[in-house]
C-alpha cells in the first residue's frame, strides 16, 4: 500500500487511536485491579489487626506481655502462616515481632517503625526487595491503660501472582483486538473509497469521444453523492461545449469552401491576363498559392469535423490492408523520386481488415506523405502490413530528422507543428497527423510513433482484423 494514499493514512490514523484507546483501557485496568487486589489484602490485614487488638492486647498487662507473646504464636502463627506481626508500646518498646516467613519474601528485622500516632490507624505499602509488604496499623489499649500499636502485614506477592496473567492476557488481547481492528478498519475503508476508485476508472475511458457516458453515481447521501453528481454535470457541460466547438468547426469550414473555391477561379482567370504587370502576376500567384493552402486547410477541418461526428465517409468493406499498403506506396513514390527517396513495401498478403478503404488509404497516404517531407535527399522510407495475432500492423519507417522526444507526445495534436526543421515551407498546416489519428479512433485502431532526431521516425497502426478472418484462424 501506498503510504502516502488517503486510504493508508486513515488506516493508520485509525490503528493508531485505536492503540492508544486500548493501552489507556488496559493500563488503567491493570492499575485499578491492583488497587483494588492490595486494598483488599490491606483491609484484612487490618480486621486481623483488629482482632488481635482487641482479644490479646485488651486483656494483657504490661507485666503479662510474656504471655501476649506466646499467645499470638499459638493463635496466629506468623511465620508459617507466611505473615508479619508486630505489637509495640507508644515508649517504642517492641513488645512482639515475629520471626522470618516460610517464603522468606521480606525480612521483618528490616520493616521501619512506623511514625505517627499511636492513637490512629493507617495502612502502607513498603517496597522491599523482591516484592512488597502490605501493613494495616490499628492502635490497641491494654487492662492497665496502657497504649499500643498492633501492625499485621503479609507479602504483596499474591497480588503480583493474580496480575500476572492478567498483563499476559491484556497483551495478547490488545494485539489480537488491534489486527482485528485495523484488518477491519482496512476493510471499511477500502469499501468507503471503492466507489472513488469506480469513478476514477469510468473517469479514464470518457474522452472527446464518448462524452456522452457519465460516471457512476454513488447513492450514499452524503459528499460522494454530491461529488459524483457535480462531476456528471460537469461533463454535461464539457460536452455541450465540445458539441458546440465541433458544429462551429464543421459549420465554418463547410460555409468556407465555397467563397474560397469562387476566389481561387477570380484569381486563376486574374492571372492569365496577358495585360497584367510581371510583379502584379507574380503577387497574384502568391495570393493563389495562399488560396490553395486555406482550402486545404478548410477541408481538412471539413474531415475532421465529419470524423469527430462519427462519420468514417464511405461503407465499409472487408478487403486486405496488405494489398491497399502496395498501391499506395507504388502511386506515392512518384513524390519521393523527386527527392532521390526510395520507398520499399513490404506487405504480406491476405491481411484482411474491416473499415472504409478510402479514409485508411488516406492514412497510409497522409503518413508516407510526412514521411517524404521530412526524410532528406537520397533516404529511404519503410512501408510494412502484417498479421500479429488478431491484429494488423502496419509500420511507416523513414531515416529522416526525427522528432524530438518533448514533441512525441504532442505531433497528434491539432495544428501542431515541430520547431527547427519542420517550418511552414516544408510542413502543413499541422492537422495531416490529427486526421490519421481520428480515422483509427472511428476504425477501432490504435497509432503510436518513435522517433529520435536524426534516426528517423517509425509510424505504427495496429487494427483489428476483419472478423471472419479471426474466427477462421
Amino acid at each position: 500500500m501506498n503510504a502516502r494514499s488517503l486510504s493508508f493514512r486513515l488506516v493508520a490514523w485509525y490503528a493508531g487511536v485505536l492503540t492508544a484507546v486500548f493501552v489507556l483501557l488496559g493500563v488503567l485496568t491493570f492499575f485499578f485491579l491492583r488497587h483494588y487486589l492490595e486494598a483488599n489484602l490491606l483491609d484484612i490485614q487490618a480486621r486481623r489487626a483488629r482482632q488481635i487488638a482487641g482479644t490479646l492486647v485488651a486483656q494483657s498487662r504490661r507485666d503479662g506481655e510474656d504471655a501476649l507473646r506466646g499467645e499470638v504464636e499459638k493463635l496466629y502463627s506468623p511465620e508459617i502462616n507466611e505473615r508479619f506481626i508486630r505489637i509495640s508500646r507508644a515508649d517504642g518498646r517492641v513488645v512482639y515481632a515475629s520471626g522470618p516467613p516460610r517464603n522468606e519474601l521480606f525480612d521483618p528485622a528490616r520493616v521501619p517503625a512506623l511514625a505517627g500516632s499511636f492513637l490512629e490507624g493507617s495502612t502502607r505499602k513498603l517496597p522491599l526487595p523482591g516484592g512488597s509488604l502490605l501493613i494495616a496499623a490499628v492502635p490497641a489499649t491494654g487492662s492497665d491503660g496502657t497504649l499500643y500499636r498492633v501492625e499485621v502485614g503479609t507479602s504483596g506477592a499474591p497480588v503480583e501472582d493474580t496480575l500476572a496473567p492478567v498483563v499476559l492476557m491484556l497483551a495478547m488481547g490488545l494485539s489480537i483486538a488491534v489486527a482485528a481492528a485495523v484488518a477491519g478498519g482496512f476493510i471499511l475503508v477500502r469499501r468507503a473509497l471503492d466507489p472513488v476508485e469506480r469513478m476514477t476508472v469510468k473517469a479514464e475511458e470518457i474522452s472527446q469521444h464518448n462524452l456522452s457516458e457519465r460516471l457512476p453515481v454513488v447513492h450514499s447521501g452524503d459528499e460522494l453523492e454530491r461529488l459524483s453528481v457535480s462531476l456528471n454535470h460537469m461533463i454535461s457541460r464539457l460536452e455541450d461545449a465540445l458539441r458546440g466547438s465541433k458544429q462551429f468547426v464543421a459549420d465554418a469550414s463547410h460555409e468556407l469552401r465555397t467563397p474560397l473555391t469562387v476566389m481561387r477561379g477570380e484569381l486563376e482567370s486574374l492571372a492569365q491576363d496577358a495585360r497584367l504587370a510581371p510583379g502584379t502576376r507574380e503577387a497574384l500567384g502568391s495570393v493563389l498559392e495562399e488560396v490553395e493552402r486555406l482550402g486545404e486547410i478548410v477541408e481538412s477541418l471539413f474531415a475532421l469535423s465529419r470524423l469527430d461526428a462519427g462519420e468514417a465517409g464511405g461503407a465499409w468493406l472487408s478487403f486486405d490492408l496488405a494489398e491497399l499498403a502496395a498501391t499506395t506506396a507504388e502511386q506515392m513514390s512518384l513524390l519521393a523520386t523527386d527527392k532521390s527517396i526510395r520507398v520499399d513495401c513490404e506487405s504480406a498478403p491476405g491481411v484482411i481488415v474491416r473499415g472504409d478503404r478510402a479514409r485508411l488509404k488516406q492514412v497510409i497516404v497522409n503518413l508516407l506523405d510526412n514521411a517524404i517531407k521530412y526524410t532528406p535527399c537520397g533516404g529511404r522510407i519503410a512501408l510494412s502490413v502484417r498479421r500479429e495475432g488478431a491484429y494488423a500492423v502496419l509500420d511507416v519507417t523513414d531515416n529522416g530528422v526525427g522528432i524530438p522526444s518533448e514533441a512525441l507526445p504532442h505531433v497528434f495534436k491539432r495544428f501542431y507543428r515541430v520547431d527547427g526543421s519542420r517550418s511552414r515551407d516544408g510542413g502543413g498546416a499541422g492537422l495531416g497527423l490529427s486526421i490519421v489519428k481520428s480515422i483509427c479512433l472511428v476504425h477501432g485502431a490504435e497509432i503510436e510513433v518513435t522517433s529520435a532526431p536524426g534516426s528517423g521516425s517509425t509510424f505504427r497502426i495496429r487494427q483489428p482484423l476483419a472478423a471472419e478472418v479471426t474466427e477462421s484462424t
